[in-house]
């Protein structure tokens, strides 16, 4: 097991092959699903497109999504993420997270963007961490609040089989190193 990183509650560690079946039972809940594509993701799609283009992110750099489980239990929980773009560039990543619904209200999408924040500006060299959802979706942007990112805008894209909430638009939110850095976030 790779370990990207840990933090006092979860272990972050690269995707392997075998985790297929792991991230088909996470993408097969409607309550996970909800505001992303609100339907299971089919499991060719996550054999053949999702899990081989998280495996090929690992060899453009040091960006990419993990597996996230629980320390005290070994269970898989989701997956965190500082998505680079298709260049594999760090300067800007786009934070993410999909858990399980069982560990909603944990405090885990937290605690993990917390620690992926830091890592981010610290270690990969970052100037600028990001990340959407849904307007609707306030769990989501209670998490990049909690997380040190603020809101900077709200847009509206076009979508042939939009879901519940999609006419209130997509938000957007940001947090730059230098903003990060004035906080005096480096030691958390």
């Amino acid at each position: 097991m790779r370990v990207f990183l840990e933090t006092d509650r979860l272990v972050l560690r690269r995707f392997t092959e075998s985790d297929v079946d792991n991230l088909v039972e996470l993408d097969g809940d409607p309550a996970v699903m909800r505001f992303l594509t609100g339907e299971p993701t089919p499991r060719s799609e996550i054999e053949n497109e999702i899990l081989p283009r998280i495996l090929r992110d690992y060899r453009r750099g040091p960006a990419g999504r993990w597996a996230a489980h629980e320390r005290s239990t070994g269970e898989f929980v989701g997956w965190l993420a500082l998505q680079p773009p298709e260049d594999g560039a760090v300067a800007e990543l786009e934070l993410g997270y999909r858990l399980k619904a069982s560990v909603w209200g944990r405090g885990y999408a937290t605690e993990g963007s917390r620690a992926l924040v830091r890592t981010a500006f610290t270690e990969l060299g970052a100037q600028r961490v990001w990340a959407q959802t849904m307007a609707v979706n306030h769990a989501s942007r209670r998490v990049m609040e909690k997380a040190g990112l603020r809101y900077v805008r709200t847009f509206h894209l076009h979508f042939d089989d939009p879901l519940p909430g999609t006419e209130h638009g997509e938000v957007e939110y940001e947090l730059r190193r230098a903003d990060w850095l004035a906080a005096g976030r480096r030691s958390r």
